[in-house]
């Protein structure tokens, strides 16, 4: 065996001795949740579902009267726009036209031409029959000079035949002169006092046809006057042009070579700078509505875009009042159905995108301002 040297023991008994880990303690388990804590948990949760719930309503239904409880609404809500049909008052074919779809215009601009020509010949035909008038008015007057004339001669005619059948009556008495001298003297001045008669006749007539009306002018002169005016009304009736400013719109009836009826629509004019809304609101909304409430309007064409306006005028009768066909509700089978009742609303701003007539709109009315 091998010999421990005591140098060596000594050595290792001066080394620190390394001890051995020792296993960790585990921890002690929770114990296990009590039927009490459990209940109490359960307990908790039944009153928040019982108090929170009803606040919560409570709390969404404070916020809908405030923000929408104060007012009504309506989609069935319409932008609406004047609209003019322009028809021609004179017929006659289109030579011209000068406006084309969708244009706007300013109010006297030209539309269309219609051919003058057959109208500039009934002018110069109604120029022609003034002419007429005053040359019949000239000879009339001659006519009157004449039969003055005329007058003097037959009463200088009388006269003789008088002094003649006097002094025929004067021989007769004596015997001097013959029956039939006699009654030829005497039938002379028949005749001479017929003439006269016819003569003041003729002239009499002559100053009816030359008598003045109201103005001072002839009646034939003046009625050929009013008919050259009408030709020229009618001449300037061939260039159509717009009433009132606007928008062109339904313009495919304007083509050159075109017979154009008078009377007939030829395209129409939407004046696009004065737009309103007509809004259709449920009857039983109108218990708080008046004119002049503040309105708010959204349009399906543009989202996000909101313009201020307010309440215009509230409609005189139901829409089904105003229909072709009317509702007769005497019937046994009578339902009650909802009217709707026409408000316009008036723009107070311009908006910012163009407004098209017949776009869907939202329309919200603030009640809660009051009526004034």
């Amino acid at each position: 065996m091998d010999q421990i040297s005591p140098s060596r023991t000594k050595a290792e008994d001066a080394r620190p001795k390394t001890l051995p880990k020792a296993d960790p303690v585990p921890e002690a388990a929770a114990p296990p949740a009590t039927e009490a804590e459990t209940e109490e948990k359960a307990s908790w949760r039944t009153r928040a579902l019982m108090f929170g719930v009803p606040l919560l309503l409570a709390v969404a239904g404070g916020a809908w009267w405030l923000t929408s409880g104060g007012s009504v609404s309506t989609d069935n809500a319409y932008v609406q726009m004047d609209k003019v049909s322009v028809a021609a008052e004179v017929g006659g074919l289109i030579t011209e036209v000068a406006v084309r779809e969708g244009q706007e215009v300013e109010k006297g601009q030209l539309l269309f031409r219609i051919d003058g020509h057959p109208y500039a010949l009934t002018v110069a035909q109604a120029s022609a029959a003034i002419d007429a008038a005053k040359v019949d008015v000239g000879n009339l007057s001659a006519s009157l000079a004449s039969t003055s004339v005329d007058i003097k001669a037959a009463q200088e005619a009388v006269g003789f035949a008088e002094s003649n059948f006097a002094r025929q009556a004067a021989l007769m008495e004596k015997g001097f002169t013959t029956k039939a001298a006699y009654d030829a003297s005497k039938h002379a001045v028949e005749q001479a006092r017929a003439s006269l008669g016819q003569a003041r006749a003729d002239a009499a007539e002559a100053r009816a046809k030359l008598a003045t009306g109201a103005g001072g002018v002839n009646p034939q002169v003046e009625a050929a006057k009013v008919q050259r005016a009408q030709a020229e009304v009618n001449l300037g009736r061939t260039e159509v042009r717009a009433p009132s400013a606007g928008r062109v719109a339904e313009s495919d009836r304007l083509q050159l070579g075109q017979m154009m009826v008078a009377g007939l629509p030829a395209v129409t004019l939407v004046d696009t700078a004065h737009p309103w809304v007509d809004a259709n609101f449920k009857e039983t909304d109108l218990a708080h509505m008046c004119a002049g409430q503040r309105a708010e309007m959204r349009f399906d064409a543009y989202p996000g875009l909101v313009v201020r306006g307010h309440v215009q005028t509230i409609g005189a009768g139901t829409g089904s009042e105003f229909s072709v066909l009317p509702a007769q509700n005497a019937t046994g089978n009578w339902v009650k159905v909802t009217q709707r009742v026409p408000v316009r609303i008036a723009f107070d701003e311009v908006a910012r995108r163009p407004m098209i007539a017949g776009l869907s709109t939202e329309v919200k009315v603030i009640t809660s301002d009051g009526c004034k």
